[in-house]
């Protein structure tokens, strides 16, 4: 019992925290994805040469996902189980820990719907004109932006905890 208090205490919302920056980023980033899948499978219906420039619209919100992983590698790595050996982690740390994967749980799950819904509406700009693909990709990445804010964040508050 001892060793719970002590070794799995601060381990426990660390790992939550992780799970959720990983399983909330590929929510959002399944859900915007099918969107864009969904416009896409219309327009190639009428025009199957179409389907790069789909392709290109349907990855974009597919990042989150990845990024959410990257958060997830990243703790796993901190708490030694990439190593072989769980590192001690008070509950305190193992709270901070989560804390830190909530700007990427949060920011990734709904900046990925986000990107979806516009890279969806850059499908129909694609329809109707092949010509301003560039635009539509253009709008898309913007919403990426807040995507690698909140990486960035959950990175830099990940990084630089102590675990005692």
């Amino acid at each position: 019992m001892e060793f719970l208090l002590t070794q799995l205490s601060g381990i426990t919302p660390a790992f939550l925290g992780a799970a959720l920056a990983v399983g909330l980023c590929c929510v959002g980033s399944a859900k915007g994805v099918g969107m864009v899948g969904e416009a896409a499978s219309g327009l190639l219906t009428e025009d199957p040469s179409r389907f790069a420039q789909c392709l290109i619209l349907q990855i974009l919100p597919g990042t989150q996902g990845l990024y959410g992983f990257v958060i997830w590698f990243i703790v796993l790595n901190k708490l030694g189980f990439m190593g072989g050996t769980a590192a001690a982690v008070s509950i305190g740390a193992g709270w901070s820990i989560f804390n830190a994967c909530i700007p990427m749980a949060i920011g990734g799950l709904l900046s990925a719907i986000a990107q979806g819904r516009v890279a969806a509406a850059g499908i129909g700009l694609v329809a109707k004109r092949a010509k301003e693909m560039s635009k539509a990709i253009l709008l898309a990445i913007m919403v990426e932006f807040y995507a690698i804010l909140s990486l960035l964040a959950s990175i830099l508050m990940v990084m630089n905890l102590s675990l005692s």
